[in-house]
């Protein structure tokens, strides 16, 4: 907490905010000596001009509190929002940079929950500390003081009502923090289940699974709820206890009051002040002990977001990048690269070699799980090599910063992913000024221009995920936004597989006609022989290794693998058309 209030808080709204708390205690303090003052010297004499004066001094102190908590309530607020408002940005920004490993590590719901219900917690506890955190002790310490001043020998009931009051908060402390605590993990638990069958639902439907996801989000619903039930009913019970005590405590000092008057030992000023003092002692014990139930709450969220924020990233820019200058020739090269993934054992790909000019097409073939997605994937940094050197444009991929790096490249993932919005703001992703021209180019390319017109033409609503539109016309957009963006580098993962073979066929041959493109390197990940048939140069892996390596022809010949795939695919079209 303290170092997410060092990093956001500002020092002069803040300062603001317990300069005009001071002024409400004090106007707060300053009224029940007024009103003592009134009814002795006032009320009692039958003084009317004295009543009249002590009455205006009344209203102008409790105008004046009423001024300042509203000012500290103001400013108290909006720093906390404003917290809110730069931990979401920063969590944001962060999350953006991480890596599979990162994510994994903390999870897709996790880090939701992080964003919002923890930023929240903070939030209300940001103004329960610029509030009541400050106002309590100030109070508590000033009214005791003002109180012993008053009339000490009536204090004496602080000896009874404040220690068991005390013994009260913290019992009920000790039970509800830890399931305050709880909460949050909970509230990770639900958001998982809950988008888990949002992402899966035609999958659940397809198995009529129905019944049991109902059961899952209902037993961590239930999970949740009790937890919840159990410590705000705890905390519940703080309120009734309050009352009691300060019932109690108040009919103890109009009893030895009542004594001490009636020994003429004491005026009833004394005792009006001296109530309103301890029903203030007791309200900011109260309020104090509030928020030291809810700040542990708080105090755990802030360590989530912090974990978050300080979570070291395993891919990270070098010290001293690299600056791009000129426009250097297009190319790829991979110089003996070997790459394991975290904590594994064996190496995901050993010894890749090889180099591809502007102008020609690399293809990379070979069965699933053979390391042809954890290769391309290596040419944009995703994840970082264990040995050897990788080459964009004749730059070390490890030297230049990660956003010049992305500069050079444009990629097509496996997992077509468009955003909700239109088919125009989707394509402005790679390029951020692209005209109609340029975008209707890209989709004349990507053999997308008849369903899109189809659509509505440019401005057709893409829906969350593209779920408005067939798997191949969700890769056909990807593609298109792959090569709006000027690169020297453009990469198709795998993204041809939804598409039929004459759509496939057009595509890549509008692809090499393409004068921009040619400029380029391109890289084409594929499962069918027939996709990379035409390619300058071919990978064939198997299990993390290069296995063969050339053209078609060659491979054809020479190479035992792509045979064996070329084999399989021949039987299984003939099969097909039997």
């Amino acid at each position: 907490m303290i170092k997410i209030a060092k990093r956001n808080l500002e020092w002069l709204p803040t300062t603001l905010a317990v300069l005009f708390l001071f002024f409400q205690v004090a106007a707060d303090l300053y009224l029940p000596t007024i009103t003592s003052d009134l009814i002795d010297k006032g009320v009692l004499q039958r003084d009317i001009h004295y009543i009249w004066n002590e009455g205006g001094k009344m209203l102008l102190v409790a105008a004046v509190g009423l001024v300042a908590a509203g000012l500290n309530v103001y400013f108290a607020s909006t720093q906390s929002m404003k917290v809110g408002q730069k931990l979401r940005e920063q969590v944001y920004r962060t999350v953006l940079k991480f890596s599979s490993q990162e994510m994994s590590k903390f999870g897709d719901s996790s880090l939701i929950t992080r964003s919002t219900n923890d930023i929240v917690q903070i939030q209300n506890v940001m103004v329960q500390v610029l509030r009541m955190m400050l106002q309590s002790p100030i109070m508590l310490v000033a009214a005791c003081v003002l109180a012993y001043y008053r009339e000490p020998r009536l204090t004496k009931v602080f000896l009874i009502s404040l220690p068991v009051l005390a013994i009260a908060v913290v019992a009920i402390m000790y039970f509800a923090i830890p399931l305050f605590k709880s909460i949050q993990q909970k509230t990770d638990r639900i958001n998982l289940v809950f988008r888990e069958g949002l992402t899966g639902v035609r999958v659940i439907r397809a198995f009529n699974q129905e019944a049991r996801e109902q059961n899952r989000f209902k037993d961590a619903n239930g999970d949740y709820t009790k937890t919840g039930i159990k410590a705000y009913t705890l905390v519940s019970f703080l309120f009734p206890i309050m009352t009691l005590v300060l019932s109690l405590t108040n009919i103890g000092i109009i009893w030895l009051g009542a004594h001490l008057i009636g020994q003429m030992s004491m005026q009833v000023g004394n005792l009006i002040a001296f109530m309103t003092y301890s029903t203030q002692i007791l309200i900011s014990f109260m309020m104090l002990s509030m928020v030291f139930v809810f700040v542990p709450r708080a105090s755990a969220s802030a360590k989530r977001v912090n974990e978050v924020l300080e979570q070291p990233l395993v891919i990270a820019d070098p010290a001293k990048p690299q600056v791009l200058s000129g426009t250097p020739t297009a190319s790829l090269a991979f110089d003996h690269v070997d790459f394991r993934y975290t904590g594994a054992e064996q190496l995901a790909l050993s010894d890749l070699n090889f180099n591809i000019k502007a102008g020609q097409t690399l293809a990379i073939i070979g069965g699933t799980g053979s390391g042809k997605s954890s290769l391309v994937n290596l040419i944009p940094r995703l994840f970082d090599i264990e040995s050897g050197q990788i080459k964009v444009d004749g730059y070390s991929v490890n030297e230049l910063s990660q956003h010049d790096l992305h500069k050079l490249i444009s990629i097509t993932q496996q997992k077509a992913v468009l955003f909700t919005g239109t088919i125009r703001s989707n394509m402005q992703f790679g390029l951020p000024n692209a005209t109609d021209e340029q975008i209707w180019h890209a989709l004349d390319i990507a053999q997308a221009t008849d369903f899109v017109k189809e659509a509505g033409g440019l401005d057709a609503v893409v829906e969350q995920n593209g779920g408005n539109f067939s798997g191949g016309q969700r890769q056909r957009l990807a593609i298109a936004r792959t090569i709006i963006k000027p690169a020297s580098v453009y990469i198709f993962d795998d993204s041809f597989s939804a598409l039929d073979f004459k759509t496939d066929a057009q595509l890549r041959m509008a692809l090499r006609q393409d004068a921009e493109l040619q400029k380029a390197v391109t890289v084409i990940v594929a499962q069918r022989i027939s996709t990379v048939a035409d390619a300058d140069l071919i990978l064939v892996l198997d299990d993390g290794k290069v296995v063969g390596q050339g053209t078609h022809q060659q491979l054809v010949a020479e190479n035992k693998t792509y045979q064996q795939i070329l084999n399989s695919q021949i039987q299984k079209e003939a099969h097909h058309h039997a």
